[in-house]
């Protein structure tokens, strides 16, 4: 059985595989390693979008498909009959979570402002004092997966309350359902958006969303760019009512003449919330045991479903 990974350093990450496995690099899907025939096991460069799907049609024997990204929005309804598609669903959590509470606090306590004001070379000690605080505040996480939670046990410390809301509602879990985020949203002080993009999640965020939100309020996006509207967010933004953190945006990258850019209220990081140091070792684990998993004829991890 021939596996194919895309980083020569996820090799000894594997840990032991059956002796039927043969495993090679595939990092660029321009420059294929070997012949196609036997590659059952395929897992595409992290964060590769649609383009590296039309691999897809050149591997007649390919089984699996392991995503390296918790987000699978490029590849669901792109899998030939017979191929699984699974996620890494785990892996993100810790790295993801930090971005979000680092986001939240960054914002809160003015770090933008104040790193403009050093490189200025200025003591901008009136100009945004006293900032605001975390301690008390009602953080609404929209999105209540394994990054929901993850985000959730880090804040806790901070003396926060919290309310939790996914696509059906869990109330066994304390869990809303997403019909009732127009009734949440002015409740919250910080909205933390960890969906998938699905068709039902696509312009979730939209002027209506937006303007449901308290004065003062901060948007945080560590999902995907096209969850909200960015027309709508622009125009909200504009205002000063709210204020955002974005590590993602719709187009993305950025244009260098997008608005989101200039806007003293946006905070902007170039989607890098789950790119840590730590990523390929979680990550190769994962795949390992997914390896493992298949080669015994076991069911597979984090399987992904249309409308996921």
């Amino acid at each position: 059985m021939k596996v194919w990974i895309p980083h020569e350093t996820g090799l000894p990450l594997l840990g032991e595989l059956p002796p039927e496995v043969t495993v090679e690099v595939a990092e660029d899907p321009d420059k294929l390693p070997s012949d196609v025939a036997g590659v059952r096991f395929w897992v595409p460069p992290f964060l590769s979008g649609s383009d590296a799907t039309r691999l897809l049609r050149e591997l007649p024997d390919l089984e699996v498909v392991q995503l390296l990204s918790a987000g699978a929005d490029a590849w669901v309804g792109a899998m030939p009959d017979g191929v699984t598609l699974c996620d890494a669903r785990g892996v993100h959590d810790p790295s993801t979570a930090e971005w979000v509470v680092t986001a939240i606090l960054a914002q809160l306590r003015a770090f933008p402002l104040f790193a403009r004001a050093q490189a200025r070379r200025e003591w901008a000690y009136s100009e945004a004092t006293p900032t605001d605080e975390l301690t008390g505040k009602r953080v609404l996480i929209v999105g209540a997966g394994s990054i929901g939670t993850a985000v959730r046990d880090r804040l806790a410390p901070f003396d926060v309350g919290f309310t939790l809301v996914a696509r059906t509602a869990r109330p066994e879990q304390g869990v809303h359902g997403v019909e009732e985020l127009p009734r949440l949203l002015p409740e919250a002080d910080v909205v933390v958006l960890l969906v998938p993009l699905t068709e039902q999640t696509r312009g979730l965020v939209d002027a209506k969303f937006l303007a449901a939100m308290r004065d003062g309020a901060l948007l945080v996006n560590a999902a995907r760019g096209p969850v909200a509207r960015t027309d709508a967010l622009v125009d909200e933004l504009a205002t000063g009512r709210i204020s955002a953190a974005l590590d993602v945006t719709d187009p993305e990258p950025l244009p260098a003449d997008h608005p989101l850019w200039s806007m003293p209220n946006v905070l902007l990081t170039p989607h890098v919330a789950g790119s840590v140091r730590g990523l390929l070792p979680r990550a190769y684990r994962l795949v390992g045991e997914q390896v493992r998993r298949f080669a015994a004829g076991e069911e597979l991890r984090n399987v992904v479903v249309d409308g996921y």
